[in-house]
């Protein structure tokens, strides 16, 4: 079987398998063999009942008093056994599982391991794994895989699915040179897989995890060193002049532009002018004002007599943009259209119309603006936010549609100056370090699940006083796997809890897009005072009337992330605040969110967020607006992804490094990874 053999070439995998499969973006074999576990369950000490903890997944050794108890049930027949430690009683339970009433017999010492919940005010396992002590001490200390699963593929199917690849692909190919491998003291690749999915022990996953971070932040930096070359090399075809309306513009707003802001400004014009096309990041914390600064770069591009577009997020903030910059730009003489993907086919004809006869300067959008239908008569500047990553094939999109246009990304993520030297190392970086003077920092607060009827009481009083709030959850519907609040219920206790007078309303990413659009449009409007909602209002619309954000189950979110959340409050002139619910009784958690309090800085707390996560947590906390990888953590990995970028950025060099069999395989890689990634690399 070879590497990029379909994956239906697997036993078992069906049609239906298979469509399944696709939804975790595995069709092949080679990316199921990249579908690393997000942690693994180690089969620890066996305790006794009286150790056991709520919430805990323990091995319970005991010695049955009696025969299972059997219950019928109305709907749901049950075995279920009882355990007894010093002031402590425990239960076992299975659900459809009949058969054990005969099999597991009183005076027998066996081992349950599972998940202890409190059900029905008592101390309960349900569904627990069933050993005898000889059957468990084999399984002692093995450590196994857990996979991100979704509906309709378990755990138990991709671990079958795994061990038949590894058994049956021939991965004894390397294709990073050996002199590399022996530098940076890396496992072969062969073992590397085994040992990612299959570990025999701890410090055999950290060496195989260390192999396949390093290849992914390698063959990234490969790639990106290849889009750097083309793109330093691109003539500039739209060489713009610095005009006069941007002066205006600038001395029109009824505030004063930042020092960063302008400085930006001023690269950004060098780079317009330059005799090569402009590749600019601007990074800014939430709340910096690079959208001022995108519309000078707009202004300017209109006024050359280019056409230029940018491109956002979601379609309500698309619509927010297009009636920003029409009452920004109208008054210079520039003409904004909007392009969304749920316009009516008259409206949509329309807007393509007027860009292809210039009857439009700025056209706003989605990623309708790189349909194939969509012709622009001359494409000089595209402006794109870090959430909708403007990646290779989206570029060649629209440089088909003309000349190479310039190319602006805003980004809020805060990341250290080095790393993003590395991530956006084809851009020149622009920083807005300095927030709008008149803006009242955000009051934050750190608080327990007894505090939420306190907290109803203050978003009830900011309402009465004209303002809305948010209050984010991380899931949408209650799941036996986790434990957290979720949207569509929490929106019942918190219409229960505040007047009725108050308009609760909830969002979530599974709802059609025009009903999302609808809700997020009511809130924008003021129609919705209070919004439930998922994280999906992280890159959602400015409402700067908004003053409460309140993110419970706080401590499942990274700090990162947590900060961009916080940014959807404080853009209006009164004070705002934000409430971090922590539900777990960790000190570290608490820890953490205290980060938070302390500062509003997005660079000072994705540094401390790196201090306190640590090297050993090694499949927790995800950072939101930060390209991710397979396996490889930016900052929790990033002396091996300095390493790998100088190592790619030396490799490159050599003249010939595709002319042995392991340049062959590395050259497929590369390119399977320019093509499967493309998308996602900024450009």
């Amino acid at each position: 079987m070879e590497l990029y053999s379909d994956i239906a070439q697997l036993k078992g995998v069906g049609e239906k398998t298979r469509q399944m499969l696709a939804r975790l973006n595995i069709f092949t074999v080679a990316d199921l063999l990249e579908y690393y576990p997000r942690n693994y369950d180690i089969y620890g000490e066996p305790v006794f009942p009286e150790q056991v903890e709520e919430g805990k997944t323990a091995a319970v050794v005991c010695t049955l008093s009696g025969p299972p108890a059997v219950s019928r049930g109305r709907t749901t027949p049950s075995v279920s056994v009882k355990t007894r430690g010093p002031g402590r009683m425990l239960y076992m339970t299975w659900y459809h599982m009949p058969y054990l009433k005969n099999t597991l017999k009183a005076g027998e010492t066996y081992i349950f391991r599972g998940t202890a919940k409190v059900r029905r005010g008592s101390l309960t396992i349900e569904q627990p794994e069933i050993f005898t002590p000889e059957e468990y001490k084999q399984k002692q200390n093995a450590m196994q895989p857990v996979y991100p699963l979704t509906e309709g593929v378990s755990n138990k199917l991709i671990s079958r699915l795994m061990a038949q690849a590894l058994e049956n692909v021939d991965l004894s190919r390397e294709f990073l040179p050996e002199d590399l491998r022996k530098k940076y003291k890396l496992a072969e690749y062969n073992y590397a897989l085994w040992q990612i999915h299959f570990p025999k022990d701890w410090n055999s996953m950290l060496a195989a995890r260390r192999r396949l971070v390093f290849d992914e932040f390698f063959i990234f930096s490969l790639a990106l060193g290849q889009i750097r070359q083309h793109t330093c090399q691109t003539p500039n075809h739209y060489v713009m002049e610095s005009c006069s309306e941007c002066d205006d513009l600038i001395a029109s707003l009824p505030y004063d532009l930042t020092s960063a802001q302008l400085r930006t400004w001023d690269q950004i014009q060098a780079d317009m002018a330059s005799p090569v096309v402009m590749n600019r990041l601007i990074q800014g914390d939430v709340g910096s004002g690079k959208t001022i600064v995108a519309a000078l770069a707009l202004l300017q591009t209109a006024k050359n007599g280019y056409q230029g577009c940018i491109m956002a997020p979601t379609e309500v903030l698309a619509r927010q943009h297009y009636e920003t910059f029409q009452k920004l730009l109208e008054p210079f003489g520039v003409t904004t259209v909007l392009l969304t993907g749920s316009m009516g086919a008259r409206e949509r004809r329309a807007s393509y119309e007027a860009i292809a006869g210039h009857g439009a300067d700025i056209i706003v959008g989605t990623h309708a603006l790189i349909q194939e239908a969509v012709n622009y008569d001359c494409l000089g500047l595209v402006v794109t936010d870090e959430q909708h990553r403007f990646g290779v094939s989206q570029r060649e999109s629209l440089a088909g549609k003309g000349q190479t246009p310039h190319i602006l990304v805003m980004s809020a993520t805060p990341i250290p100056r080095t790393l993003a030297l590395i991530l956006y190392g084809d851009l020149d970086i622009s920083v807005i370090d300095e927030l709008p003077a008149k803006r009242l920092p955000i009051k934050n607060c750190v608080v327990g699940k007894k505090y939420r009827a306190t907290a109803y009481r203050f978003i009830e009083k900011e309402v009465a006083q004209g303002h809305q709030a948010y209050i984010i959850c991380p899931m949408v519907e209650e799941s036996e796997m986790m434990d957290g609040e979720n949207v569509v219920d929490y929106t019942k206790i918190v219409r229960e809890s505040l007047p009725d007078s108050v308009t609760v309303e909830y969002l979530h990413g599974k709802q059609k897009p025009k009903e999302k659009n609808r809700i997020m449009e009511d809130f924008a409007l003021g129609k919705i005072q209070v919004l439930v909602s998922t994280t999906v209002v992280e890159v959602g619309v400015n409402v700067p009337n908004a003053t409460v954000m309140m993110i419970e189950d706080a401590q499942r979110f990274g700090l990162a992330q947590l900060h961009q959340l916080r940014g959807r409050v404080g853009r209006g002139d009164a004070q705002s605040y934000c409430i971090f619910v922590n539900t777990s009784d960790k000190p570290q958690a608490q820890r953490r969110l205290e980060v938070l309090v302390r500062s509003n800085d997005g660079f000072y707390i994705a540094g401390e967020d790196l201090k306190l996560r640590g090297p050993g947590d090694l499949f927790g906390l995800k950072q939101s607006g930060i390209m991710e990888f397979k396996i490889g953590d930016i900052f929790n990995d990033m002396d091996l992804l300095k390493e790998a970028s100088k190592s790619a950025r030396e490799f490159a060099e050599e003249k010939d490094w595709t002319g042995d069999s392991a340049g062959q395989e590395l050259k497929k890689r590369l390119e399977r990874y320019m093509d499967r990634a493309g998308d996602g690399l900024v450009l």
